[in-house]
């Protein structure tokens, strides 16, 4: 079922702990149980398991629990032990844990959406559930009664959702790339504002209740901090891999990305970043005055064959090949890799603004979700190919 994995000496690069199979489908989800040798985690296949650490330093499943539907999604709140599981025919069904984690006992079932359930939030300090389907309906339910509060019809399927206990703000990220915040009262939701920054669907979202911020992963290999608290609109941009997971450390302001590539990166969130330009519209090449392809009058009168435009990453300006042939790597700005610069740019660019801020490392296998225990340092990501991977975190993690 589970191999215990030998830890090599300290590197710079997360370490193996465990490995758990023996799921038949995708693992939708998995977390580590606070405090304890032990790991949830739900499946396509219907199952519910929860996994202790054995004597021999093997993970067994202590719970196997079979659902009536494939187990899209969870939550799980570790002072009550209740366990909210989303399942693909749009029901949330919850249970409580034994404090030996092993046993779950059936508490309620409520038929929260008309179709699969994408993401569910257990709020303790409010006793609400909150969740997303595919049917593109949120909805929140008091978790006592099991009564139906509200709910609000999304532009898309949400695929992100994240709660704010203080000022009641829930955030839905969507399949169309937009982030919906909703203030939440107790029967009833405002729409407070919409914004869009990423050209792909949001895939993951992730607050940091402390700097108030939100990070938003998409498709479109980026991420985006999103300045909520600071009021000023403030966007950073994070480009690197397809994001499929989030995950922050609060105590070191580190943010961990995760993807369908296997990627696993830690952004380092501790420096001053600076917001990409907008691209800036010409007729002609910024630097050089060349026309574009399109500029038939300037062609025509100067002579000229029409050149195509590019972008200087670092200034925004329309620029020509000629004038952009140098790359950098630009990390306050979230270009870790290079990128097309122009060349006065690129003289300007120092050695100390390329010094990277991030860094990035191979799970291999395909992650759909993570979840980070910043007491320990341990980073549990599922996959789809039906593997839990736990790895200690802590060589980059600090």
């Amino acid at each position: 079922m589970a191999a215990e994995i030998q830890p090599k000496p300290l590197t710079r690069k997360p370490i193996l702990l465990q490995r758990m199979e023996g799921s038949q489908e995708v693992v939708n989800m998995a977390v580590i149980v606070p405090k304890e040798e032990g790991v949830i985690s739900v499946s396509e296949d219907r199952t519910v398991r929860v996994w202790l650490k054995r004597d021999s330093g093997q993970y067994w499943p202590s719970v196997y629990h079979a659902m009536p539907s494939p187990c899209s999604c969870m939550s799980f709140n570790p002072e009550t032990r209740r366990l909210s599981i989303g399942l693909d025919n749009g029901t949330i069904s919850e249970f409580i844990l034994s404090e030996d984690y092993n046993k779950m006992t059936p508490v309620k079932n409520y038929q929260a959406h008309q179709s699969r359930v994408t993401m569910i939030l257990f709020v303790l300090e409010l006793e609400w559930v909150l969740s997303t389907g595919q049917d593109k309906q949120f909805a929140w339910h008091c978790s006592e009664s099991g009564q139906r509060l509200g709910g609000y019809r999304t532009s898309a399927v949400a695929s992100g959702l994240q709660f704010d206990v203080e000022t009641r703000h829930v955030f839905i990220g969507d399949h169309s790339g937009q982030v919906t915040i909703l203030k939440l009262e107790q029967e009833n939701c405002t729409l407070v504002t919409t914004f869009r920054g990423h050209t792909g669907g949001v895939t993951a979202l992730c607050w940091d209740p402390v700097q108030r911020v939100l990070f938003s992963g998409s498709s479109d290999h980026s991420v985006i901090m999103w300045d909520i608290g600071g009021r000023k609109g403030t966007a950073i941009e994070l480009q690197g891999h397809k994001v499929q997971a989030l995950s922050y450390a609060q105590h070191t302001r580190q943010l961990i990305s995760c993807g369908g590539d296997g990627g696993i990166v830690v952004w380092n969130m501790d420096v001053e970043r600076q917001e990409t330009p907008e691209w800036l519209d010409s007729d002609s090449c910024q630097k050089c005055d060349q026309p574009f392809f399109w500029n038939f009058k300037q062609m025509w009168d100067s002579k000229k064959i029409g050149l195509r435009q590019h972008h200087c990453r670092k200034c925004g300006k329309a620029v020509c090949g000629k004038c952009s042939s140098k790359r950098s790597s630009i990390p306050l700005m979230g270009f870790e890799f290079e990128v097309r610069v122009c060349d006065s740019c690129h003289e300007a660019i120092t050695d100390e603004e390329r010094a990277p801020t991030a860094t990035f490392h191979d799970s291999k296998h395909n992650i759909v979700h993570v979840h980070f225990d910043a007491t320990r340092g341990w980073l549990l990501t599922s996959g789809t190919d039906k593997v839990i991977k736990l790895w200690d975190m802590t060589p980059v993690v600090s």
